[in-house]
């Protein structure tokens, strides 16, 4: 089985599609897709090449394992920074599913963070989050990637501007009603107390 990488690289030579190739870089996104968009999009690829030891991960359980995948959180920052149109698509070789985080799943779902020492020349800590495939767009290729990002890019705006409830529905997560009910009124003080 090829990388991940090499697989991406592949499609995108033999699809014509342009893109930038920064995965040996450890400041950029792996991959800007340059020309199927109204504007650059930017992905990490990752792939999960085993089972996860869960002696070694005490919040990962055997029930878990096949929906956990670990990411290291400076990766979720690093695409944070190139929000709106970034995110993390993931090759899991276990069960040769594909699956997309969009930089929004990534920032809402419900996630697990911890450090993981690293003794070299002075013992330090790399920060990593257990994420749920659940929580994630599914394909059976990496083409289907594609054709959700074309979709994402339609509603870009309104997922990220106009949808004024809980965006995402999300395992490990229950959203909850709280708070008073608010009716006209309040947005007249609140207009009038802020403006």
């Amino acid at each position: 089985m090829i990388s991940f990488e090499q697989e991406i690289k592949a499609y995108f030579k033999e699809n014509g599609i342009k893109f930038e190739d920064n995965s040996s870089s450890l400041k950029k996104m792996d991959f800007t897709i340059k020309d199927l968009f109204s504007k650059d999009w930017h992905i990490d690829a990752k792939e999960k090449r085993q089972i996860i030891n869960i002696i070694n991960w005490s919040l990962v359980t055997k029930e878990n394992e096949p929906f956990t995948f670990i990411i290291d959180d400076l990766a979720a920052r690093k695409a944070l920074a190139y929000a709106p149109r970034s995110g993390l698509v993931v090759r899991n070789n276990l069960t040769n599913k594909y699956y997309w985080f969009s930089i929004l799943d990534l920032f809402l779902m419900p996630k697990k963070r911890v450090n993981r020492k690293i003794e070299k020349n002075i013992t330090a800590y790399k920060g990593k989050w257990l994420i749920d495939f659940r929580n994630a767009f599914e394909s059976t290729s990496f083409s289907g990637i594609i054709e959700q990002l074309k979709a994402e890019e339609h509603s870009i705006l309104n997922k990220f501007t106009e949808i004024l409830e809980c965006y995402g529905k999300y395992i490990g997560e229950d959203i909850l009603m709280q708070g008073e009910t608010r009716r006209p009124g309040h947005w007249d003080v609140d207009v009038t107390e802020t403006r």
